[in-house]
């Protein structure tokens, strides 16, 4: 008999810490920002190129306060089990399908990351490798990665249990589900996502699951595709043929040097599919109903910058790699969800099990051909399509009881539409019930119920960010009648006006906000504003102030640092440094910028001690190469002064080719 019950996960972990006060007015850099496709891209495949991007991730806050130390930690999960699989999912970490074994072979389908070790790869910073992540909204990986995400039991026809996970997700103010299952003698678990938009306009929308899968130098990815567009973290989109091409067959990822992504382009009539086997042609296979078309694989490489990567993200040993499946074709779009729309499609996850000699030969259509007659024994379309609409009626059923609660801004989005009149987002299918509501919410409500935001300490960060239309109509309504006529209400008015593009309004707003209260959060918010009207002495000296005003928070120290050094005053930052207070001072990513002052000074000593003495920079963003860039120009200057000779594009490509960075510093993703 099949059942879903609570349970729980120990492992060793990194706190998450804190969220940043900040709010993120400009987006992170992004390794795929600038993503082009080639001319012999179809342009069905590049219509929607760019269409839906969104300039950061307000309003959520990011997740940076963690650090490197691991420690004894639980987690929350939910288990769905029945004689074939066993599926847990972590409930305070986006839902994450964290493993699922197959018990008669006792084999685990996914990578189970041994830690739980958040880096800066996502687009509130967090994020963790391992098993089934669920990727909504914004490109980016999601908003939920490391936040907790709703959990209920909710009963099919026959009384059997189905997990249901939900949340409101507040950049496309939208609610979404996913209906996790696994019927009597199933051998897949099933997944039905259902996305809706409440809204009377279109809403970008995006959705990819993304698995991760143990690698070996045997693991083969195979698609129903002969071509795929590839993405190298240089260029823009590529096509190019799978799987060989540029004299390296791409689907068997530890062939590939470097990091790259391979969107396979699935035909439209294929039943899409994608698989990474073993070299007895077993292991994960995962399929889904027609919306959900887009398959990928991406891999680290394996160059050193690819293997630190793995190993920063786990520990020695663990190699990972990830196969995907999405809305779109490639992760550079959004699609557009018409207004009133509800999108729903189902997955299957289970295990494959083809002939070795097949899935591992030199003809690639016999591989597919393998893979695909076993996931039709596994799970027929037929059947699949016969599961989805079943699952149909199961979607809109309310929840017989609520296991886990996630944030409180769905409630609060349900209490403002009830007080203007509007109709709800969602039916009973989804709980946000007023016990979720917290401090975040807490002016808010008063807010909407009051019609006064209340005031707060001008040394006390804001607990949380709105930039909804209808909220900053409100407070302006406030702001009117004098309601709210204090620091705290202006600052939030000039952080709404900013993410609506208004930046004359936020400007004044902040002015308003610094004249009543002298604060650090308007000082550094007017710094953000002039550093992009390249005024890069008066965005220093802004986040100067307010990094005196809060030494001790250390994302305002580090934006501070960071600004300085682009303005050449590294002096200004090294005797900010003095007053900054332990634990900020010690953290990794003070210390680099320490670094990076002392080799703009010509201190090469300091330089030097600080990458003996630097053993991890805890928030290292995916495809940063400040420790390699700083080791490189440690070495240009002491050839340079002990030669005699310029620092100029001869003596860069020397060092590159005479003194190669060791890998604990060594994170660069291409070369």
């Amino acid at each position: 008999m099949s059942e879903l019950r609570l349970d729980h996960w120990s492992m060793p972990g990194a706190e998450l810490g804190p969220e940043n006060p900040l709010p993120p007015l400009a987006p992170a850099g992004d390794v795929h920002a600038s993503v082009t496709m080639a001319a012999d891209i179809p342009e069905e495949d590049q219509r929607y190129l760019g269409y839906g991007r969104v300039a950061s991730c307000l309003p959520y806050l990011m997740q940076d306060g963690y650090r490197r130390h691991l420690q004894p930690m639980t987690f929350r999960t939910a288990v769905l089990e029945n004689d074939i699989l066993r599926a847990t999912f972590l409930l305070e970490l986006g839902g994450r399908l964290w493993s699922l074994l197959h018990k008669p072979s006792g084999r685990e389908l996914l990578e189970v990351n041994p830690v739980f070790q958040p880096a800066n790869l996502a687009i509130r910073n967090a994020w963790f490798s391992g098993g089934v992540e669920w990727n909504i909204g914004i490109r980016g990986h999601c908003p939920f990665t490391c936040s907790p995400l709703f959990a209920a039991r909710v009963e099919g026809a026959d009384g059997s249990a189905v997990l249901r996970l939900y949340e409101w997700e507040r950049v496309r103010q939208v609610p979404f589900q996913l209906d996790a299952y696994l019927p009597d003698g199933s051998p897949v678990l099933f997944v039905r996502v259902r996305i809706a938009n409440p809204h009377d306009r279109e809403v970008p929308m995006y959705w990819w699951s993304n698995m991760a899968v143990p690698e070996t130098p045997e693991t083969r990815v195979l698609v129903p595709a002969d071509h795929a567009y590839r993405f190298a973290y240089a260029r823009g989109l590529k096509r190019v043929p799978i799987p060989e091409h540029d004299g390296l067959d791409a689907s068997y990822p530890t062939r590939v040097p470097r990091s790259m992504d391979f969107f396979f382009r699935i035909p439209d009539d294929q039943r899409p599919w994608i698989a990474a086997l073993d070299g007895e042609g077993r292991g994960l296979g995962q399929t889904s109903t027609p919306l959900l078309k887009g398959r990928k694989l991406f891999v680290w490489g394996s160059g050193p910058g690819g293997r630190r990567w793995q190993e920063f993200l786990a520990q020695p040993g663990s190699a990972y790699i990830e196969i995907q499946a999405g809305l779109a074709r490639t992760q550079a779009e959004h699609l557009p969800m018409p207004a009133g729309a509800e999108w729903e499609w189902l997955e299957a996850y289970g295990l494959v099990e083809a002939d070795a000699e097949a899935v591992h030969g030199p003809e690639w259509e016999r591989a597919q051909r393998a893979v695909e007659e076993q996931l039709d024994a596994l799970i027929p379309r037929a059947r699949l399509d016969a599961e989805f609409e079943r699952g149909a009626r199961i979607a809109r059923r309310a929840p017989v009881e609520l296991l886990h609660r996630g944030s409180g801004w769905g409630a609060l989005e349900r209490l403002r539409r009830e007080a203007a009149g509007e109709p709800p987002f969602c039916g009973a299918e989804l709980i946000f019930d007023e016990a979720c509501l917290g401090e975040a919410q807490e002016p808010w409500q008063r807010l909407l119920h009051t019609g006064e935001l209340p005031r707060a300490d001008p040394g006390t960060p804001p607990r949380s960010y709105l930039v909804q239309p209808e909220w900053r109509e409100l407070l302006e309504e406030s702001l009117r009648r004098e309601r709210s006529a204090h620091w705290l209400a202006w600052l939030h008015l000039g952080v709404m006006r900013y993410h609506a593009g208004d930046r004359d309004g936020a400007r004044e707003a902040w002015d308003r906000a610094q004249g009543l209260d002298e604060t650090p959060w308007a000082l550094r918010n007017l710094a953000v504003l002039a550093r992009e009207d390249e005024q890069h002495d008066r965005a220093a000296d802004l986040l100067l102030a307010a990094a005196r005003l809060q030494p001790d928070l250390q994302a305002l120290v580090v934006e501070c640092g960071r600004v300085l050094l682009a303005s050449a005053r590294a002096g200004d930052w090294l005797a900010l440094l003095r007053g900054v207070p332990e634990p900020v001072r010690s953290t990794g990513r003070v210390v680099l910028l320490e670094g990076q002052a002392a080799l703009l000074t010509g201190d090469l000593a300091t330089v030097e001690r600080v990458l003996d003495e630097t053993r991890e920079i805890d928030d290292l963003r995916e495809g940063e190469r400040s420790l390699s860039d700083l080791w490189y120009g440690l070495h240009e200057q002491r050839l340079s002064a002990a030669e005699g000779v310029p620092v100029d594009d001869a003596l860069r490509a020397r060092v590159r080719r005479e003194f190669p960075p060791p890998s604990r510093l060594d994170f660069r993703m291409r070369t």
